[in-house]
């Protein structure tokens, strides 16, 4: 008992202290998608091949990091703020889904923007 007495409670904004959550992740990610979608055409079909897969990996990676930030990072009073948040998350990943099965460089040019609106909110919000 003696031990708990030095237990004080912790305030954290989200699951961790803050710092740990970053839309950057995303963001490489969706580069990365979107350069594959841009050398495409000038690559070999072994390399064509490829390139597939890892542009779909990526996409589900966007996918990840978008899910994690928007569950894990963003609560309730932000919301407040930014009404439309649930929105760009939502959009924002399903347009990660629309590049895994697209090789149209607007698609990924898109992605991108989206990730950029939600950072720019995500960054508003730390500053807060």
């Amino acid at each position: 008992m003696k031990l708990l007495q030095f237990i004080k409670p912790v305030y954290a904004h989200c699951d961790l202290p803050c710092g740990v959550y970053d839309p950057a992740q995303a963001k490489i990610e969706a580069t990365s998608v979107l350069e594959i979608i841009n050398r495409y055409p000038n690559l070999n079909d072994q390399d064509k091949t490829r390139a597939i897969v890892i542009k779909e990996e990526r996409a589900e990676l966007v996918k990840h990091h978008l899910m994690v930030l928007w569950a894990d990072y963003f609560k309730p009073e932000h919301l407040e703020h930014f009404p439309d948040l649930h929105e760009k998350f939502w959009h924002a990943i399903k347009q990660a889904s629309n590049c895994k099965r697209s090789l149209d460089p607007e698609e990924g040019k898109k992605l991108v923007g989206q990730i950029d609106e939600i950072a720019e909110i995500f960054w508003k919000t730390k500053k807060a």
